[in-house]
């Protein structure tokens, strides 16, 4: 392709040295990209314990704002909405002014949302600081992500992706458990005190953190610009069937996440202090999918990476309702499949993630906007309307599971029909 300069709206750069989806925008020094890894795997966090902490904490909350279950899931729902919507903001946002910056912006607001959720005194309070907490989070997941594959090429991205994902993926272990030992001891405020304490922590650690994108490849943020990208992005079948593979994928899981409550109270017949039973299994199930990806990154194609990924899934989520259809509920034959199921989840979407962002490496931002608001809304969509409705039967969770698998699956499949064996066909040659 010939290089022409961008039009007045687009920041004046050649077309052609953006143009590779192996290039990456910016090229820290090799010493700085375990660094920057690390950074992006806590941020990436910051999502699940602002999830997962509280969990332990609905009957009292329930109980001091006098709201019944079906009311305080809601505040789970807005979260979601909100973060999902935030992405569309951030992620032009981390185009133009950088990811630094954007991180750092998008922690302050976190801050002050946790902490308005602690000292809230009613339910409409607390449910608008969480609608907040959700729109400000989602600065750090976009900017994080698009962080890490600035600095790095496809193959080398996965492997980065994963190490992020094996990482982010002790959260959701760590934060029921966290959040049920601070309940017990300081009450359920205490849990959103400790989410604005490690807010400002990671506000501290981005400012040792460099900046991945130089200003020379920054974007406009043009309300003509914004829209041409979103719709050009939005308009991609390629794009949209790759990123509803992960949005699918995930929600399978997101049911047992967000559903957790019922699985551990009335399925199970567990306590507050037993979230553990359900999530570090569950966790170390990701972590080891992770691991997996990551070492095979330099050595498998990307399309055999997901592929296997994705194979588990049908397998778990078929198994998981093998199970529920002939089983009595327990710990084995309930939390047994999800730890099949993250694994494959967790081997798969470091993959799914680099091919979605390398459709368009010269606007790695707002594609990971897109990638987090479908994946965000789904997980909103499974917590605020698909939950309420399994939570009577056991057999509803696991055909649910089965049923998002199955459609992940589908778009994979399509994705897949008319190419050949390569990530990079997949990929194509980037927008």
């Amino acid at each position: 392709m010939a290089c022409k300069a961008h039009t007045a709206l687009l920041i004046t750069t050649p077309d052609c040295l953006m143009n590779s989806p192996s290039r990456p925008s910016a090229e820290p020094p090799p010493k700085l990209h375990h660094f920057l890894t690390g950074v992006a795997a806590l941020l990436a966090m910051l999502g699940p314990f602002s999830i997962d902490t509280y969990l332990p904490s609905f009957p009292d909350i329930e109980a001091e704002f006098g709201v019944s279950r079906a009311v305080l899931s809601q505040s789970l729902s807005l979260y979601l909405a909100a973060f999902a919507a935030g992405t569309l903001i951030w992620g032009p946002l981390a185009d133009r002014l950088g990811r630094k910056r954007v991180i750092t912006l998008g922690l302050a607001l976190y801050v002050i949302a946790a902490a308005g959720c602690a000292q809230a005194q009613d339910i409409q309070a607390f449910l608008w600081w969480r609608l907040v907490q959700g729109f400000a989070a989602s600065g750090a997941f976009v900017a994080g992500r698009a962080m890490v594959r600035d600095a790095h090429d496809p193959r080398s991205a996965q492997r980065a992706m994963a190490r992020v994902m094996l990482l982010f993926a002790i959260a959701p272990a760590v934060a029921p458990v966290l959040g049920g030992w601070l309940h017990d001891h300081f009450g359920w405020r205490s849990v959103f005190w400790f989410l604005a304490l490690f807010g400002l922590f990671l506000i501290g650690l981005i400012t040792l953190a460099s900046e991945t994108l130089p200003p020379a490849h920054r974007q406009s943020i043009h309300p003509r610009h914004v829209w041409r990208t979103y719709v050009d992005i939005l308009t991609n079948s390629r794009f949209l069937r790759v990123v509803f593979t992960v949005a699918f994928a995930f929600g399978g899981l997101f049911v047992y996440i967000a559903g957790s409550p019922t699985v551990i109270y009335d399925f199970l017949g567990l306590k507050s202090n037993d979230f553990a039973f359900q999530f570090v299994p569950m966790v170390a199930g990701m972590m080891a999918g992770a691991l997996f990806s990551s070492r095979v990154a330099h050595n498998w194609p990307l399309v055999r990476t997901i592929a296997t990924g994705l194979g588990l899934t049908a397998l778990a989520s078929g198994l998981n309702l093998l199970l529920a259809l002939l089983a009595q509920p327990n710990l084995l034959t309930v939390i047994g499949p999800l730890v099949l199921y993250a694994f494959g989840i967790a081997m798969a979407m470091p993959a799914i993630s680099v091919v979605a962002m390398d459709l368009y490496p010269r606007n790695r931002g707002a594609a990971t906007s897109i990638q987090g608001f479908m994946q965000a809304m789904m997980n909103a969509l499974v917590a605020s309307l698909l939950v309420p409705l399994l939570n009577h039967h056991w057999h509803y969770f696991a055909l649910a599971m089965w049923g998002l698998n199955a459609v992940a699956l589908a778009l994979w499949w399509s994705v897949r029909k008319g190419t050949h064996t390569t990530g990079e066909e997949i990929q194509g040659k980037g927008r």
